[in-house]
């Protein structure tokens, strides 16, 4: 899987610390971390028809993909991009998908 949107994310070394010092946050818990821990839970107790991946699958992806496509990413950060990775390769998500999700977060950030 390719993706225009995750390479950007490893390449810009996109991760909390620098965020946060940018920002003058103190928190050292990325404010998304809660969010993407439910929506793992989340897709653990899936029962959809969706090809949502199930915990192991997840975990299994996740570690494989944090020390090989995404080791340059600290955790969590690892941890996200391999999760959108991951629904990416599912269709869950689309690239276009992705790329609006991190435009408007990125438009909330720099208001």
């Amino acid at each position: 899987m390719d993706s225009e949107a995750l390479k950007q994310i490893v390449a810009g070394h996109q991760v909390w610390p620098t965020v946060a010092a940018k920002y003058g946050v103190e928190n050292p818990v990325p404010p998304w971390k809660t969010s993407l821990d439910g929506l793992c839970d989340a897709l653990d107790r899936a029962a959809c028809d969706t090809p949502a991946p199930s915990f192991k699958e997840r975990r299994d992806e996740e570690d494989v993909l944090a020390a090989t496509v995404y080791s340059d990413l600290p955790y969590p950060e690892s941890q996200l991009v391999s999760l959108a990775h991951s629904l990416m390769a599912r269709g869950l998500i689309t690239e276009s998908e992705l790329q609006q999700k991190l435009a408007a977060i990125r438009a909330r950030l720099e208001a």
